[in-house]
């Protein structure tokens, strides 16, 4: 369960730094605008030339930022609920452990009926050196 609970928080953090950086594109490529009413005195800075950004920022940072928050959802979503009683686990955990057994029983017979395979081959090389052997010193 920690394991998803990090997996969480870096999600959530990227996310954050999915908002930052686009606000920081926002204030980067935004034009500044004047309040009416509220003129400044005294030096004025001069107009900036901005620039168009040469990529779709605004589409690249709603697709980053919605495929994270999916990711978010799904993570949440994995997390045990406060329903899940301790019979349901221990009940999760019989069934996982069974499977488990049946798994392990399996895979002992593959590897019995492997061990007979390979000695069965040993078996076939052996002759087949020993029949070249003879064949050698019988010319």
């Amino acid at each position: 369960m920690a394991d998803r609970l990090t997996q969480l928080q870096d999600t959530v953090n990227q996310q954050a730094e999915h908002f930052c950086n686009s606000i920081g594109i926002l204030q980067q490529c935004s034009v500044p605008s004047k309040f009416a009413g509220f003129e400044r005195t005294g030096s004025q800075t001069p107009q900036q030339q901005v620039q168009q950004p040469p990529e779709d920022f605004p589409q690249l940072f709603s697709t980053l930022i919605s495929r994270c928050a999916k990711d978010i959802d799904t993570l949440i979503e994995s997390l045990p609920s406060e329903e899940s009683s301790i019979e349901l686990q221990v009940q999760s955990l019989q069934r996982l452990e069974s499977e488990n057994k049946e798994s392990a029983e399996k895979l002992e017979e593959i590897v019995r009926k492997g061990e007979l395979l390979l000695e069965k081959i040993q078996a076939a090389l052996s002759d087949i050196a020993q029949s070249q052997l003879d064949m050698q010193y019988s010319s």
